[in-house]
């Protein structure tokens, strides 16, 4: 499980997919909960509250890592501008 403040991790549940011989699904998942860290440590840098948020790590069919992100509606909008004034930044800087 990992610790980081607004996500909510889970360990990975062997029970809980459909296994394809060959396929690392267990690389994927942790890489997944890696990219979720990454994840909620940039939003929090920027400000945002992730005390709603929910992360999930896990993995593809193809063995991939993959995020899921719940957040409410109110964060979403926040999240959203937050990456319009960084698009417009990085147009401006172009």
């Amino acid at each position: 499980m990992c610790d980081h403040a607004g996500f909510e991790g889970e360990e990975f549940d062997p029970e809980a997919v459909l296994w394809v011989r060959g396929v690392d699904y267990v690389t994927g998942w942790r890489d997944a909960g890696q990219a979720a860290a990454e994840l909620v440590d940039a939003l929090t840098a920027v400000g945002v509250d992730t005390a709603g948020a929910r992360l999930r790590a896990g993995a593809a069919a193809d063995g991939s890592g993959v995020v899921r992100l719940e957040l409410s509606a109110a964060t979403a909008r926040e999240v959203a501008m937050l990456a319009r004034v960084a698009a417009a930044r990085l147009r401006k800087a172009g």
